[in-house]
């Protein structure tokens, strides 16, 4: 989350006055333009936030690598970027916050530079969505982990607000301190093999209390695989291969805890409040869904049981 760091020092007025029949104003800088932009609300701003709103704005580039134009430029022309009015957006809620100039800056570059987009392979994994979806959602979960039975309604809510624009693929986890989360993993994966992936994940978070071996027969059974494929495949070479390969993926990529989410190859900040409908709406250039948006933050009883833990923001 960007700071609020408050301008510091008592200053000598004799520093800043002007000399003896010298002119203060021709020593000041040039006039920095004001900018209005559309769909941009900076009527509740000072005169100095608009001027440094106007300032950033016509200084950082365009979050869109085919389009080397400043924010400024990019919203008002229209240009081919779907991210320009979130990011103009984004620089005013920053400065309104009164970050200073330098860690707005910097945050920009976090959250938009195009040279920080991380390129993740995605063959082999359970994926559901049109290969050449606008938007690629993977995400990084451990089927034990509580904050990531929370995300599981805020994506398939996320899904269900943009039909045929998202591809989600997903990411084996299994933390050390989770004795079931590789068993599960290994379950869910078997269930892909027979064309059950989906509906074992939802099975193993709904049930996340009760992943012992037994349980995952269980879940098998429900779901009328073929169980002596099924426990085949939970034990093969392949399934350890898979396994093995997500690992190092999320070593590679230095992952802290679960849920981790990227939506086109970034990384959603939770921690800062930012949802994945706020990114998945900012990749396709839509007004974020209602209904996507009010699951962002599910309380403890919308998650599948009472004991479900809040929502992501807090690594497991």
């Amino acid at each position: 989350m960007l700071a609020v760091v408050a301008a510091a020092g008592c200053k000598d007025s004799s520093a800043t006055s002007a000399p003896p029949g010298s002119s203060a104003s021709a020593e000041a800088p040039d006039e920095i333009k004001e900018v209005v932009l559309p769909g941009v609300d900076t009527s509740a701003m000072t005169p100095r936030e608009r001027r440094e709103f106007s300032r950033l704005t016509t200084e950082l580039y365009a979050p869109c690598a085919n389009v080397p134009v400043p924010v400024a430029t990019c919203v008002l022309d229209k240009r081919p970027c779907g991210t320009c009015a979130q990011a103009a957006k984004f620089i005013a809620r920053a400065v309104r916050a009164g970050a200073p100039s330098s860690d707005i800056e910097h945050a920009y570059k976090d959250r938009y530079d195009p040279s920080g987009v991380k390129t993740l392979p995605l063959s082999g994994s359970p994926s559901k969505g049109p290969e050449d979806a606008p938007v690629t959602v993977v995400e990084f979960a451990d089927f034990e982990c509580p904050h990531c039975r929370a995300a599981v309604p805020m994506i398939d809510a996320v899904l269900a607000a943009h039909p045929d624009k998202i591809r989600l693929v997903y990411k084996f986890v299994s933390l050390r301190m989770h004795t079931h989360a590789e068993p599960a993993a290994r379950a869910a994966w078997a269930a892909a093999q027979q064309g059950k992936f989906w509906e074992m994940e939802h099975l193993l978070f709904e049930r996340q209390e009760h992943l012992e071996e037994g349980d995952l027969e269980r879940y098998a059974q429900m779901l009328k695989l073929d169980i002596p494929r099924w426990r085949a495949d939970m034990q093969s070479s392949a399934a350890s291969d898979r396994m093995a390969e997500d690992r190092k993926l999320e070593d590679d990529l230095k992952l802290v805890g679960t849920p981790t989410v990227y939506v086109n190859g970034r990384e959603v900040n939770f921690e800062a409040d930012e949802s994945i409908e706020d990114r998945v709406s900012s990749e396709l250039g839509v007004a974020p869904a209602p209904a996507a948006s009010a699951s962002a933050a599910p309380s403890a009883s919308a998650a599948p049981s009472a004991s479900a833990a809040p929502a992501p923001g807090a690594k497991h």
